[in-house]
């Protein structure tokens, strides 16, 4: 075994992401949805209750570009699983709206993403977790300077 070199943010934060990658293969099976459609649609079902949902709201919450969140749309869309309406108040704009058929698959979503974060974050105090935020939202800012 070589020994242990100096430990890199960005190399643990990719495996780590990596991992999740493949739970989330992994917990909807079989190709029902990639881990960017499952956790899009997680987002909107949460949240398509409580408030319009845009595409920049998609871009904030995942940090993605504006191209990588229209394509990702246009596959939900494709599949049936959201429509964009327009809003009343501005004609530019299209909220982001849940299909019937994508309320059918609301408990498995919910709940695969519900069990993966738990196994995530097993073992892990709540002050730790807020360690982790911290450090995070502080990565996230030092990338966006």
């Amino acid at each position: 075994m070589k020994q242990q070199e100096e430990r890199i943010a960005m190399r643990s934060i990719k495996r780590l992401s990596n991992g999740i990658s493949r739970e989330m293969c992994a917990a909807f099976g079989s190709g029902m949805f990639s881990g960017a459609q499952g956790r899009t649609l997680h987002f909107l079902l949460a949240e398509h209750t409580k408030s319009d949902v845009f595409q920049k709201d998609i871009e904030a919450e995942f940090g993605l570009r504006p191209p990588t969140a229209t394509a990702l749309l246009k596959e939900l869309e494709q599949r049936g699983l959201i429509r964009k309406e327009p809003v009343s108040y501005d004609a530019r704009r299209k909220k982001i709206v849940v299909t019937e058929k994508a309320l059918q698959y609301k408990e498995c979503v919910l709940k695969g993403l519900g069990e993966l974060n738990q196994k995530l974050t097993a073992g892990i105090s709540e002050e730790e977790m807020q360690v982790f935020f911290s450090v995070t939202d502080k990565m996230l800012k030092n990338l966006a300077e």
